[in-house]
């Protein structure tokens, strides 16, 4: 029985808004389903929301399910990367399209950078990923897979996902099987965790591969401690 990758990381969503502009973009939808802000091509910073961070109870956190980190402002990111670094409880996830818009160095032991590949020609963001953001921790997400993005240099990565295409766009866009076991391959070649998210179930069948990273792994069970001793 697979497992639902919302319920091992929850959306932070600190930033509102992408300048990258992917058509197939949920979020960009659901802003301007909801008028949740004026204009998605102008990301705005909810600072309010940093307050989330200072739950006890460890978590893992996707911070950027409705932005890319490459639209954040310097001073909005050095203001979470402080946070960050007063909860060391918790397990931060960034994401970003465009990495060669990035320049920046950290030590934080408990944020994880990482890049969206889709197709093969976008495989240059791992490696401008690994360049332009001097990070501890780096994962990729190839999702959703449009092409089979071959051999891929996986070398300081710590966790990759893979996924397919969702919503009206998956009767005809599918991650093709072939793809989804050679990165798996590639990553366990080199003892990285992988993820097949739920979305893959009809693809890959019931028999799923999701592994997490021992960090994260770590936080689900200290949050299975707090709810029982919550419980009593």
């Amino acid at each position: 029985m697979s497992i639902c990758i919302k319920d091992q990381i929850q959306n932070m969503n600190l930033v509102i808004g992408c300048t990258v502009g992917c058509p197939y973009c949920y979020a960009r939808n659901n802003t301007r389903r909801y008028h949740i802000i004026d204009d998605f091509e102008k990301p705005q910073f909810f600072q309010g929301k940093l307050r989330m961070m200072e739950k006890k109870k460890p978590q893992n956190f996707l911070l950027t399910g409705m932005s890319d980190l490459s639209g954040w402002h310097e001073e909005w990111r050095e203001e979470v990367f402080k946070k960050i670094a007063e909860n060391p409880q918790h397990q931060f996830l960034f994401l970003t399209k465009r990495p060669d818009l990035l320049s920046f160095e950290t030590d934080l032991d408990n944020a994880w950078f990482g890049v969206t590949v889709t197709r093969k020609s976008e495989l240059w963001r791992i490696d401008a990923l690994r360049s332009n953001v001097k990070a501890k921790k780096y994962h990729v997400t190839f999702e959703p897979l449009f092409d089979d993005p071959g051999k891929v240099d996986l070398a300081g990565i710590d966790w990759i996902v893979v996924g397919t295409m969702t919503g009206a766009k998956s009767r005809t866009v599918k991650t093709d099987p072939g793809w989804a076991y050679s990165l798996t391959e590639q990553a366990h070649e080199l003892n990285i965790p992988v993820f097949w998210k739920e979305d893959l179930v009809p693809i890959m069948g019931e028999v799923m591969i999701q592994e997490m990273p021992d960090a994260f792994n770590k936080v689900l069970e200290e949050q299975r401690i707090w709810n029982n001793q919550k419980s009593k």
